[in-house]
């Protein structure tokens, strides 16, 4: 009764009516704008892609085209840790609006609500506008936060899972990395198996497109709004003198040092690093309505809609990479009835010990022996050498794998923040970008081959009628390395039937 009342205390009022504000559009005048503008012109109706497999690339990669921009930087993001990579993320967009550029963070509230102080402090800058997607009404403390989620449950349990980083409406990366040190190979702990693309072209204004609806939706809700009091000059100075003593401690870190130098994008564009130009691609994206949707419909899922048909009419093969994989009765059939038809059906997930969030194995598990016995190909991933993985119930951060990705028919290429299980399909917004490619295609697949190598995955297979794993040099009859705890966690979701919160 307490959290309830405590949750009363701070119900979310209706957003005010605001302007509605657009992507500022490409011209003639940045750095970025010179870059791309000649290649763009060579390729008229075409877009380019780089999958950007590493980390650090995939870091660099964001720091250099702030750096290149000189008109505008939109970021969307589930999470935006404040370590190390994360808050020089956040020195970069301050930098860049000390130079005029104009500034858009979009925040999913979830995670951002226990960094509230530093994201108001951010939008105290002028040239810096920050938005909180579906916030909490409550900005700070842990019983508020239980009880509005308690009493809110249904609003405050669909997010915003969407992550595209885009400068000047010339360079956008979208695809599975959250913005923290785990995504981008800087942890000492966990590192994730992670994949994005870099994309130059149209497909950059379809994404620019996206982000304005989601900026302009009513359920994105400006900081000032939201915590007024907390948006002023003097936490700004605080947030600038924190990342300056936190920059020199960064100095010196391996990470810091390897990255010294880098000019990924630029090498981009002088034809160093290989794009693959495309005719036929899409960007798609949820309706950010879905989090307020009540009816479970085809039309609340457009990224689903578009993955069913693709992989419905697959002609030879399929290969699936989804860290939280969890089919359901009609995803099993079609996986299956495509194998029993002689296609290669292929599928790449955690394992029980690689995945932090046992809620999510315990849905898939009830689902395994039935792809096995229908002819579908099945790894689960391990953690990487050395790597403590912490399993939570229902936690959202720490497994292994977080890529996000399938091919079909080694043409058609998807990657995006989509994960094959009912949260991304009912629940949460989700985006990505479908492209037909072959070398593209190619190359997924090599790190689907790479990913389900002896050392780094156990193949899971039936014999005897029972589930059987193996990497080539060990085997086992039950999920490897699993302790109790762990498998009891699965065990308890599967028979109290979660499925559809998973």
């Amino acid at each position: 009764m307490l959290l309830c009342a405590l949750a009363a205390c701070a119900s979310l009022k209706e957003r005010p009516e605001l302007p509605p504000e657009s992507a500022q559009p490409i011209g003639q005048t940045t750095e970025l704008d010179r870059l791309i503008d000649s290649h763009e012109s060579r390729h008229p109706g075409q877009s380019a892609f780089r999958l950007l497999k590493e980390g650090p690339e995939a870091f660099a990669s964001r720091v250099q085209s702030a750096r290149l921009a000189g008109r505008s930087l939109d970021v969307q993001t589930y999470i935006w840790h404040a370590d190390l990579t994360g808050l020089y993320l956040v020195g970069e967009l301050l930098k860049a609006a000390d130079r005029g550029i104009h500034v858009r963070v979009l925040m999913d509230d979830m995670d951002a609500r226990a960094r509230n102080a530093g994201f108001a402090a951010l939008a105290a800058h002028p040239g810096i506008d920050v938005r909180m997607f579906n916030p909490f009404a409550s900005r700070n403390g842990f019983f508020a936060y239980i009880g509005e989620g308690l009493t809110s449950f249904t609003r405050v349990n669909r997010r915003m899972h969407n992550k595209t980083w885009i400068a000047d409406n010339r360079i956008a990366i979208a695809g599975g990395r959250n913005l923290g040190d785990e995504y981008f190979g800087a942890s000492d702990e966990v590192n994730f198996v992670d994949l994005d693309f870099a994309m130059v072209g149209p497909v950059v204004r379809d994404a620019s497109a996206s982000f304005d609806r989601y900026w302009n939706s009513a359920s994105a809700y400006p900081m000032e709004f939201l915590d007024r009091k907390s948006v002023n000059e003097q936490a700004l100075q605080e947030l600038r003198d924190y990342l300056a003593r936190h920059g020199q401690e960064a100095e010196g870190s391996r990470f810091a040092t390897d990255l010294q130098g880098d000019n990924t994008v630029r090498r981009m564009f002088e034809g160093k690093w290989s794009m693959e130009w495309a005719s036929t691609y899409q960007f798609v994206a949820d309706d950010p309505a879905k989090v307020t949707m009540k009816k479970r419909d085809a039309k609340r899922t457009h990224v689903g809609s578009l993955l069913q048909p693709t992989l419905a009419a697959t002609q030879s093969q399929a290969s699936i990479i989804s860290p939280y994989f969890v089919p359901g009765e009609n995803g099993t059939a079609g996986l299956v009835n495509a194998a029993r038809n002689g296609k290669e059906v292929r599928i790449l997930t955690n394992s029980l010990i690689a995945n932090d969030v046992a809620a999510v194995h315990g849905g898939y598990s009830a689902y395994r022996k039935q792809l096995l016995e229908g002819g579908v190909q099945l790894w689960e991933l391990k953690p990487e050498d050395g790597q403590k993985v912490d399993s939570s119930l229902f936690g959202s951060s720490g497994a292994s794998l977080h890529t996000k990705a399938l091919t079909v028919d080694h043409r058609s290429v998807f990657v995006g923040s989509y994960n094959l299980d009912p949260r991304s399909t009912w629940l949460n917004c989700e985006q990505g970008v479908l492209v037909e490619n072959e070398v593209l295609a190619r190359e997924l697949e090599e790190i689907f081959a790479t990913q389900t190598a002896g050392d780094r995955a156990w193949r899971v297979t039936l014999q005897d009628d029972k589930l059987h794993w193996s990497d080539g040099t060990a085997s086992f009859d039950s999920d490897p390395h699993a302790g109790f705890w762990r498998k009891f966690q699965a065990w308890i979701v599967r028979v109290t039937g979660l499925e559809s919160q998973l």
